[in-house]
């Protein structure tokens, strides 16, 4: 087992929200600069910038990991990453054919830029990428594993688009068994409050818009190897992979 520093939550450019500076280059640069180990970039409803993250990270010598922030029929934010590359679009494309789709108006909501290999811009996404799916959170996680990847609840203490604000509750008949927490100070009284939680990895990212949000590499996540499909599956098996002298959010 290795020990990984991450930030598992970062969005780009592409995100409507995400500031101009965020650029698949620069946030791989940045991460690099902070020391992190294993990173993942995870635009709203879409990957399409994965494919120069996962290149500039890779001439850092960071471990990348490709994704996106899923926000399904029920306005619920999910994070969801894959092993490789060609499974994270393939339900990019997947994930697309079922976004309601509205024009984006960039002068309210933001530029949503795609880049190339060389950091310059290729194209931009026509259709608002914060809309709401056609995907329920119900039968998310088998979706996802199916790609080969893995699902956990984003930033469950937030008071919108999180599973808890929306539903109201965890559904007990829920697969996953990792969920973000923003507010680590809310942690205990989240597992008070929600049972269900008690058997979960808790992780925590920074769900950055901006280059100075991302990250310190304070938290750590162990894995059978550097790899992305070894800590897509260590996030798949939650409690059951955590070893001694990891950093565990909560817990210090």
């Amino acid at each position: 087992m290795i020990s990984l520093t991450y930030d598992l939550h970062i969005h780009s450019c592409l995100s409507p929200c995400g500031d101009d500076d965020m650029t698949p280059a620069n946030i791989a640069g940045m991460c690099a600069l902070k020391g992190l180990d294993a990173v993942a970039l995870t635009d709203h409803n879409s990957s399409k910038n994965c494919p120069a993250f996962l290149a500039a990270a890779e001439e850092y010598g960071l471990l990348a990991i490709p994704g996106m922030e899923i926000n399904t029929s029920e306005e619920v934010h999910a994070v969801c990453l894959f092993p490789t590359l060609e499974a994270a679009m393939d339900f990019d494309a997947y994930v697309y054919g079922r976004l309601i789709k509205f024009p984006n108006k960039e002068e309210i909501f933001g530029r949503q830029q795609i880049y190339d290999g060389n950091d310059c811009v290729c194209g931009t996404e026509p259709n608002l990428l914060i809309n709401a799916t056609e995907i329920s959170f119900d039968g998310l996680w088998e979706l996802v594993r199916s790609y080969g990847g893995v699902m956990f609840p984003a930033h469950i203490d937030k008071t919108a688009n999180s599973l808890i604000a929306n539903l109201g509750f965890i559904p007990p008949d829920s697969r996953f068994r990792t969920a973000e927490v923003k507010d680590l100070k809310k942690l205990h009284q989240l597992k008070r409050e929600q049972p269900y939680l008690e058997n979960c990895r808790i992780i925590s990212n920074s769900d950055a818009h901006y280059l100075e949000y991302i990250h310190e590499p304070e938290l750590t996540i162990q894995a059978e190897e550097r790899s992305a499909a070894a800590v897509v599956e260590a996030l798949a098996r939650g409690l059951q992979e955590r070893r001694r002298g990891e950093k565990v959010p909560g817990n210090d």
